[in-house]
């Protein structure tokens, strides 16, 4: 079987380890380190890395992650999985988006043993995960005060990365370009397929979300081959629709936002999304949609300001047929299968 070294340890199959990356000292001359956990099966397979809190005040990944390893299937794994439940450890310890250089992680990879701390922490998560996996996930949320629908954003010119994409099993697909200075960039730049999962709002655990991830990341694995199929028929399978196009409905006034349509709910031409305000209740202003489609994302501040961006309206071939798989996909997530330990105590 092939080697695998990470952080300088030599991990043997069957072996499970948690290991530090050391990636800087604090001010105190303290020592801040990335956590990586590895589980390698027996027999040899894929090497799947599922990353999450890139940006430090997404932390719905952290949750997934932690409740991945309570699955006992793991004991059936083939091949390796490498979780990195905190990327962004700055971040997170400040509860903030990016790096204590202001710089946003995700926008600087592959990154530079000489460069910034974002460049150094980049070069440290390819060279020593990126470069030993075969294959990527990584996990993010909306951004702050601002929740998004479970999605995947994917490069869909690549077949392989199209096949992992339907199997996660959401109902929505975003045929997204790919970012400079992304991950996603840069692992396919080293042939490796990638998907990013995004779903909730910044620093906020969100049930569904959570679930959703924990079971997509499942499917891709068992797509890969490295967990063995399910026994349990599921009574309504979700498909996946693609995203054709979309666009953000913007504020047309400053003031207080009161909005009237939740996400994941179908929207038409002209209808009214919800209504901006002056405080004082003399000045209210309609919010219009610009176009017929599905909410994926929307804000969840009621102050905003001329131009901020409310509703995010998803265009898809059949509306409807895309609603349907929504609701079924909130079904299913509610009647988790019992094979295999999914349900905590619900997060409420």
């Amino acid at each position: 079987m092939s080697e695998l070294i990470i952080g300088g340890q030599r991990i043997l199959p069957g072996e499970h380890h948690n290991i530090d990356l050391p990636v800087a000292l604090l001010h105190t001359q303290t020592p801040l380190s990335m956590p990586v956990q590895i589980r390698r099966g027996r027999k040899e397979g894929p090497r799947l890395f599922i990353s999450a809190a890139i940006h430090g005040d997404e932390l719905n990944g952290v949750e997934i992650i932690r409740r991945l390893h309570q699955q006992k299937i793991l004991s059936r794994l083939r091949g390796t999985l490498i979780t990195i439940p905190i990327v962004n450890v700055y971040g997170v310890i400040h509860h903030s988006r990016y790096l204590p250089d202001r710089r946003d992680l995700n926008r600087v990879f592959p990154g530079s043993e000489s460069g910034s701390l974002a460049s150094r922490l980049a070069h440290l998560f390819m060279r020593e995960i990126v470069a030993n996996c075969t294959h990527g996930i990584d996990i993010h949320t909306g951004a702050l005060h601002r929740s998004n629908l479970p999605q995947i954003r994917v490069n869909l010119a690549d077949a392989d990365t199209e096949r992992l994409a339907r199997a996660f099993g959401v109902p929505v697909i975003i045929n997204s370009d790919l970012r400079d200075g992304s991950l996603r960039e840069a692992a396919s730049e080293q042939g490796i397929p990638m998907l990013l999962y995004e779903a909730g709002e910044a620093l906020r655990f969100d049930e569904m979300a959570i679930r959703g991830g924990v079971k997509g990341v499942i499917n891709v694995m068992r797509v890969l081959g490295m967990l063995p199929h399910s026994r349990t028929r599921v009574k309504t399978p979700v498909e996946t629709h693609i995203v054709r196009s979309s666009s953000w409905v913007r504020a047309p006034e400053s003031g207080v936002f009161r909005a009237f349509t939740a996400l994941g709910k179908q929207v038409k031409r002209g209808e009214v999304l919800g209504v901006v305000d002056s405080p004082y209740g003399n000045n209210e202003v309609e919010v219009i949609a610009a176009n017929a489609g599905m909410v994926i994302g929307r804000t969840s501040l009621p102050l905003v300001n001329e131009g901020d961006a409310l509703f995010h309206v998803a265009r898809f071939e059949q509306v409807r047929d895309a609603l349907q798989q929504m609701e079924a996909f909130h079904e299913h997530l509610s009647e988790m299968p019992t094979e295999e330990p999914y349900l905590e105590p619900p997060i409420t």
